[in-house]
């Protein structure tokens, strides 16, 4: 197949955007924790933006090729109006829904669905008026891909809006059929009957035209099954459609294979493009088999989540470059010479690129530890991303070239490719091995699983008969969460992390068990020969009291002891076994001081949630999960009326989410658990003043807040008079684990805290007095984060003539009475302010007056001077 004269030379709005939007895509891979939703925005800037831009392009291309139809003066402008249309609206798509901005995801899904329905109906235009042409058919597929696109924009609006389980997860599932499978999927396969050989530089097997129109009613009838069947029907009926779909992929793959044994693939369009259709079929039997074998249409989420990727950078990415890359030197034109130069150059490592994507696509879908995942990430990008570089140098050669002479005829991309790159694909099979390694190297607990530890018994014989068990990780439960085996059964439990945002794990009594899983991971735990019973739980921080546990019951033989339980809980080295150090001379107190309030009336911070360890009193150190590094995280102020959007972003290794009280709104998007990697924007207006608390409201809320995941918002009432100084005091509780470890939840649960603090610190301001001056009047901010105790703020030596909590004054200087306060009481959550002028100087102590909690240090002073 040639180009034709209209498609040859430059076309900005044909040339630009689809490397653009693979450019764009690249960019958020590497930039992925500062933006919101990266997974979500990957794919789409991949499938919608670049795939979409290419689809629209080269189906009509193809279209005018098959049919023989001449372009018309006014084509090239109408199809200049779509592409634009489509990658405008693609970009408000791609803006609005990671800014929860629904009314322009709205206008963008119109603009990109009108674009494709216009293009759909000029194709069909055309094949009327080309009946009797040899390829109708395939035009025919053009056509059906078009009517799908816009359905699968109705439906992501819809998701865009926020919908409740299960019936997001099933209009998920079916926004990826319509889309992925009848938008992308069909294009393909009407397309690679004749791309195919061409690329091959081969004739079309015979029986090749017949299969490809016996499969088109197939993958309609197999992608309108899944559609329905997502919105009707069990998993079992979804999985039926998608074998359905598949048979239909198996009537085109036959000619496909018999051509490409007739011809091998030599050049690295040829085996990018036979790299993508293995992974489209090998992606949707497993998935059609994970699916099927779903109890639930959570599990079916957890499947699709594990598929997706897949099937946009194995299937789409590859398919995609793999097309470009024999499209574009023929395209350009200029001559043999120039078609040879560029093509030559696009081709260069080709084998290492192909292992680099698909070696590390292999790894990354296996149940490998997070860690040599995003090793394998990497690999992957990398090898895509050379495509770009690539094309430039292959663009700059054929300008070079473009005087050379060369036989006349037409040239296709094959002609110019070199041999394939054998050695490069080992080098880049060697350059994954050895990257898996380094990843597990540097995290060997992660690879683990555990030992297999014997309990009771000996877990090395090897004649015991085999039960295995598959056991969901969701909802803070295990189902099942008991079995029962005889005794001197060897026990298999094959578990799966079912959950939408939560990591979580598997942990027996004697030490064996998972690494954590991810949602959507699975895991093979073998127990051993069992011969007592046994306990098992998720050693993820708070979830075993929330219930999440294990049990294997014996039957049979008399039972020996249990084996312990690992002191998890409450470890040797206990931080509180140790009294508190002194303070370093060159100790720094957390900034007490009210952050100025500047005029800007939108607020942006992008808030990461990081695991580190940090002191929380001298000589105590223990393993925090903050907000940017801080706990209390950062201080937030303003006024009412203001807007503040904040984009949370996941660096930890488990499930976190965000609660602001300052703002009202409904809880089910923004106040969502992500799981690690993940991010989400949330948007509130500030109606109300006061000073406000933020928290992880991820399950236990508890064991996240204690662990420092909370912060405060100070939206000041209309006219709060200016004061001299303006100090912000946030109270919480640690209580301590390990030495250098997590929170200790059942002291939590207890309700025993070992340290009561201000600002995250103990007796921190009592170390370092916060200043003041003799006449100043000083208002104090103060905040009970909690999680449990409540404060009773008091200045020793002081006397309030001003008390305002939870949005009212109790008490005013102003009001011309005498009366005055000796404390600020406040209930976890609650807030307020006092004010005070300090009558001479000295050091005036500050405690909570709950009198065992400033023992613990819920304390500092005031430094008067004169």
């Amino acid at each position: 197949m040639t180009a034709t004269a209209s498609t040859r030379g430059f076309w900005l709005l044909r040339d630009i955007p689809t490397v653009a939007w693979l450019a764009a895509a690249g960019a958020v891979a590497l930039v992925h924790p500062l933006v919101p939703a990266p997974r979500w925005l990957m794919l789409h800037l991949l499938l919608l933006g670049a795939l979409g831009h290419a689809i629209l392009v080269w189906s009509r291309h193809f279209a005018d090729a098959l049919l023989r139809t001449p372009a018309g003066d006014h084509d090239r402008r109408d199809q200049n109006v779509r592409l634009l249309l489509l990658n405008g609206g693609t970009a408000a798509v791609v803006t609005g829904v990671p800014g929860d901005w629904w009314g322009i995801v709205v206008a963008g899904a119109l603009a990109v669905a009108g674009a494709v329905g216009w293009h759909g109906l000029d194709l069909l235009r055309r094949v009327r008026r080309a009946l009797a042409a040899r390829f109708a058919h395939v035009v025919r597929y053009y056509v059906a891909a078009t009517a799908f696109l816009p359905v699968g924009a109705t439906l992501g609006v819809l998701l865009a809006r926020g919908l409740a389980d299960p019936l997001d997860t099933r209009l998920r599932l079916a926004h990826a059929a319509v889309n992925l499978l009848g938008w992308v999927g069909l294009t393909f396969a009407g397309t690679i009957v004749t791309l195919w050989p061409t690329v091959l530089r081969t004739r079309m097997v015979p029986g090749a035209e017949a299969a490809t129109r016996r499969a088109l009613p197939v993958l309609l009838l197999g992608i309108l099954g899944t559609a329905l069947a997502a919105w009707l029907g069990p998993p079992v009926v979804v999985a039926g459609a998608l074998a359905v779909y598949l048979s239909g992929l198996v009537l085109v793959a036959t000619p496909f294979v018999r051509t490409g044994w007739q011809r091998r693939p030599e050049s690295y369009a040829s085996w990018s493009l036979l790299a993508g259709f293995a992974w489209l079929l090998g992606t949707l039997a497993v998935l059609a088999v994970a699916v099927a074998l779903s109890a639930t249409w959570e599990t079916v989420s957890a499947r699709v989540t594990w598929a997706a990727p897949l099937l946009a950078v194995g299937f789409g990415a590859q398919i995609l470059l793999g097309a470009l890359s024999h499209l574009v030197p023929v395209a350009r034109g200029g001559g043999p010479a120039r078609v040879r130069a560029t093509a030559a150059e696009m081709d260069r490592a080709a084998g290492l690129r192909l292992a680099l994507v698909n070696g590390g696509l292999v790894v990354a879908a296996a149940p490998v530890p997070s860690l040599v995942r995003v090793a394998a990430t990497v690999l992957v990008l990398a090898g895509l991303a050379a495509f770009l570089p690539l094309l430039v140098r292959g663009l700059r050669a054929g300008r070079r070239a473009a005087g050379a002479t060369s036989a006349p005829g037409d040239v296709t991309v094959a002609d110019a490719a070199p041999p394939p790159a054998r050695r490069t694909a080992v080098v880049g099979l060697a350059v994954v091995v050895l990257a898996v390694a380094a990843a597990a190297a540097a995290d060997p607990a992660a690879l683990a699983v555990r030992t297999a530890a014997t309990n009771g018994a000996a877990s090395g014989v090897t004649d015991a008969p085999t039960r295995t068990v598959a056991v969901e990780a969701r909802d803070m439960r295990f189902f099942p969460s008991e079995v029962t085996v005889p005794a001197g059964t060897r026990l298999v439990i094959d578990l799966v992390n079912t959950d939408d945002s939560e990591v979580h794990d598997l942990v027996l009594a004697g030490g064996m068990g998972t690494a954590r899983l991810a949602p959507g991971e699975s895991a093979t735990l073998d127990a051993g020969v069992v011969t007592t019973e046994l306990d098992g739980w998720c050693s993820v921080v708070g979830h075993r009291q929330m219930g999440m546990v294990f049990t294997v019951h014996v039957e049979g033989e008399a039972a020996a002891p249990a084996a312990p339980t690992p002191e998890d809980n409450h470890p040797a080295g206990h931080a509180t076994d140790r009294p508190m150090g002194e303070f370093d001379p060159d100790f720094v107190a957390r900034d007490a001081v009210l952050p100025a309030l500047g005029e800007d009336t939108v607020h942006e911070l992008t808030l990461t949630v990081r695991e580190q360890q940090q002191e929380v009193a001298p000589g105590i150190v223990q393993t925090l999960w903050t907000y940017n590094g801080t706990a209390p995280g950062p201080i937030l102020h303003g006024r009412v009326g203001d807007v503040f959007e904040i984009t949370l972003v996941n660096d930890g290794t488990i499930g976190h989410s965000i609660d602001f009280h300052a703002g009202a709104l409904a809880p089910d998007r923004p106040m969502r658990t992500i799981a690690p990697g993940e991010s989400l924007v949330y948007r509130f207006t500030a109606t109300r003043a006061g000073i406000w608390m933020y928290h992880c409201s991820t399950m236990p809320m508890s064991a996240h807040i204690a662990n420092g995941m909370f912060g405060a918002v100070i939206i000041e009432p209309p006219d709060l008079p200016p004061v001299d100084r303006s100090y912000v005091l946030v109270q919480s509780e640690f209580y301590l684990g390990a030495d250098g470890g997590e929170v200790d939840v059942d002291k939590v649960a207890a309700e025993r805290p070992d340290l009561v603090v201000f600002n995250g610190y103990a007796d921190q301001y009592d170390a370092r007095p916060l200043p003041a001056r003799v006449g100043e009047r000083v208002r104090v901010w103060v905040l009970d984060a909690g999680p449990n105790r409540p404060t009773s703020f008091h200045v020793v030596g002081g006397q309030f003539d001003t008390t305002w909590a939870e949005g009212a004054y109790l008490l005013r200087s102003d009001d011309g009475g005498t009366g005055g306060s000796q404390t600020l009481a406040l209930a976890a959550a609650q807030g307020g302010f006092v004010e005070l002028a300090f009558p001479e100087a000295g050091h005036y102590p500050f405690v909570s007056h709950v009198m065992v909690d400033a023992e613990r240090g819920a304390r500092g002073v005031f430094e008067v001077s004169p």
